[in-house]
């Protein structure tokens, strides 16, 4: 009876490490649009790795970017760009002129900016966006919207299952901007592998206890969820903290440290499960290494470069979105990994084997992110 949930939780290991084998980072752009007395100046920041996957940048094949290389290819990168974006005004098809192009760096590395105006038949009162820019080559990527019109601020979020966002610049809805980041901080979790991987290195013994220097399966599902609670809510409290403090702009480090010290973290408790050096309150823990991950999910909602008054609403939004998508991922796992925890399989394979490729996969982001990250 316990076989099939024993295959279930293989399973889980074997999704998270074949999307971690073949997927390549998840990506954002970010479409700002400022409308005056009927004129819309629009910005559009495009990772230039993203553009280099689509159309390719690189000509001499270095794996760097120069502006000479960029400089060739603004033509195609116009051209690509804005045959994935449509701009309607009251339903009347709206036109772009020749954008100027920059170069800026985000948290996450350089991006391409096109500056453009908009052009529409009339004053517009209802403002609709199509976007698909790499939806047909990557499902992950996301673009971050912002209008800002009559000192009033209206976001959106664009995915392959939402690719139109239309706005009446007359009525703005802060419930919808609250949706829209809510579902984005649950989308962010579950894309986050490391953050994942980190998570379920810390679940995977939670349903044991270490005694005489070996792994005993927990006597009773309240004692296991009573250890999953202080280690989910060290980690809640933790993330939530240095997410609020690093979007509010009171913390900031450079992300090659942080992304570093992420993958360090996930790490470091992989190995603890393989012989564990600190046997009581893991929530100490945990919650100093969360500290370190809510910096990681800040990134998103700090390139988007919100104004004060819609950063509150997207804060919360997004952050309790994290903590939905987290607590998914806990009521899954917790029950199936209490079920099967007697079993020698779980304990042998699961716990000893899974803990040794976490560790693996985590060294080795732990490798190439403090050699490459820009």
């Amino acid at each position: 009876m316990k076989q099939p949930i024993i295959f279930i939780l293989i399973g889980i290991l074997l999704a998270i490490f074949s999307e971690i084998t073949v997927a390549h980072k998840a990506s954002d752009s970010y479409l700002r649009f400022e409308i005056n007395d009927g004129i819309i100046q629009g910005r559009w920041d495009i990772a230039l790795r993203d553009l280099d996957y689509a159309i390719g940048l690189d000509e001499d094949a270095d794996r760097r970017i120069t502006w000479g290389e960029l400089r060739v290819r603004h033509q195609a990168i116009t051209n690509y760009a804005f045959t994935h974006l449509q701009i309607r005004g009251d339903g009347a098809k709206c036109w772009s002129n020749l954008p100027d192009h920059l170069v800026d760096h985000h948290t996450d590395g350089a991006y391409a900016v096109l500056h453009f105006t908009v052009t529409c038949p009339e004053t517009v009162s209802i403002f609709e966006i199509e976007y698909s820019l790499l939806f047909d080559l990557d499902l992950l990527h996301r673009g971050l919207l912002q209008v800002a019109y009559d000192e009033q601020v209206q976001t959106g979020i664009f995915s392959p299952e939402h690719q139109t966002i239309r706005l009446n610049l007359n009525k703005s809805s802060s419930w919808h901007e609250f949706i829209q980041f809510g579902r984005e901080g649950v989308w962010h979790i579950w894309i986050g592998y490391d953050h994942i991987l980190f998570l379920i290195s810390l679940l995977l013994p939670a349903v044991l206890q270490w005694k005489a220097g070996r792994w005993y399966p927990q006597q009773s599902f309240r004692l296991a969820f009573w250890e999953v609670f202080k280690i989910v809510t060290a980690f809640t409290l933790a993330h939530s903290i240095t997410l609020s403090l690093a979007v509010l702009g009171f913390v900031s480090l450079p992300s090659r440290w942080v992304e570093s010290a992420i993958a360090a973290s996930v790490l470091i408790v992989a190995l603890h499960n393989l012989y564990p050096i600190i046997q009581t309150r893991l929530w100490v823990i945990t919650f100093i290494f969360g500290l370190i991950h809510g910096l990681g999910f800040a990134s998103v909602l700090i390139d988007f470069d919100l104004p004060q008054k819609s950063l509150a609403l997207a804060l919360a939004g997004f952050n309790l979105g994290v903590e939905i998508g987290q607590v998914v991922i806990v009521g899954i796992f917790t029950p199936l990994a209490f079920w099967v925890r007697r079993s020698w399989f779980y304990q042998r394979f699961i716990l000893n084997f899974g803990s040794l490729m976490i560790a693996f996969v985590a060294f080795i982001w732990l490798i190439e992110r403090s050699m490459t990250w820009t």
